[in-house]
């Protein structure tokens, strides 16, 4: 007769006082970054409650809150997704480069050179843009005067001096270039080796191995990539002031002329000095439009880069 024995309970894990340290210094960062947050959102709300609530001939312009945040929003979307048409392609395309074209040692040296585009100020952008970029630009404005004039986006007359919405969206593309391109080159190389392999020993060219196995694979993480920087690009404020000082037109498609729409965060910088009272509350709330814009596409990116945990090899 053989007599079974109940295998012993395992036992907990002992708690050490330095996982017990550590574990409060994590958990208090993130309740930290929770408490910042909705400090700043009740800040906001508590500060622009005196705009929301005034009448429309006390908000500096015609036609109340609305008219005067709507223009600014405008303006700020757009220069964002120029920006955002601009830099995505190419830094996808950089990143696609690097990691799988460019020999090793050169990969090295490009992505740390891409990288450094992060750490130029964005002051030296304004000034690379209103004193090099955009004079340089101005026939390039005039030949799509001439030959695109047909459609709302390059209608004239063309700006002399080229600090235009087209020339904010340039300058803004290069600066969010480093963002999309190093999420970019870090999903591609992240891609299984299987897949890769398996596409070049069926016979693809290593451009078909990139667009069946790379890209599928790695759509959902550009995406992701694309989306921050299209938060960073949506509240840029030095470079735009600078090239974009003294012009508000509203709401307009044109993209080379000398009229431009502003941008939220330009227009605090540029007016804020010289607001007293009910100005800086509309000031504020043009601040809360950003915020809740902000808010709305980090979260975009957010849900977009968590669906990469649903790829796996098999689908």
């Amino acid at each position: 007769m053989t007599s079974t024995t109940s295998a012993p309970p395992a036992q907990q894990p002992k708690s050490r006082p330095g996982d017990r340290i550590f574990a409060g210094i994590a958990k208090g960062a993130g309740v930290l970054i929770l408490v910042i947050l909705a400090g700043v959102a009740v800040f906001l709300i508590s500060e622009s409650v005196p705009a929301l609530t005034a009448s429309p001939d006390e908000i500096s312009g015609d036609g109340g809150l609305a008219s005067y945040i709507g223009p600014l929003v405008f303006g700020t979307l757009l220069s964002a997704v120029i920006a955002l048409l601009v830099a995505t392609p190419l830094a996808v395309a950089i990143a696609l480069f690097i990691t799988f074209y460019a020999p090793r040692r050169l990969a090295a040296g490009l992505g740390y050179v891409v990288d450094l585009l992060a750490a130029i100020p964005s002051i030296v952008y304004g000034f690379w843009g209103i004193f090099w970029l955009a004079p340089r630009l101005v026939p390039f404005y005039r030949w799509l005067e001439e030959n695109l004039g047909f459609l709302p986006f390059f209608v004239g007359p063309v700006s002399s001096t080229g600090r235009t919405m087209l020339t904010i969206g340039l300058v803004l593309a290069v600066m969010i270039l480093p963002i999309v391109s190093a999420i970019s080159r870090e999903v591609f190389s992240q891609v299984p080796t299987l897949h890769t392999e398996a596409a070049l020993a069926l016979g693809a060219t290593r451009w078909e191995m990139i667009k069946m196995a790379v890209i599928p694979y790695g759509k959902s993480g550009v995406i992701g990539g694309s989306m921050l920087g299209l938060g960073r690009a949506l509240g840029e404020t030095m470079a735009v002031a600078i090239i974009l000082s003294g012009s508000a037109a509203g709401i307009t498609w044109a993209l080379i002329s000398s009229a431009n729409p502003q941008t939220i965060a330009a227009n605090i910088a540029l007016q804020f000095p010289e607001s007293t009272g009910l100005a800086v509350n509309t000031l504020i709330a043009s601040g809360l439009a950003l915020f809740v814009i902000t808010l709305l596409v980090n979260m975009l990116a957010r849900w977009v880069v968590n669906r990469r945990a649903d790829f796996s090899g098999a689908n």
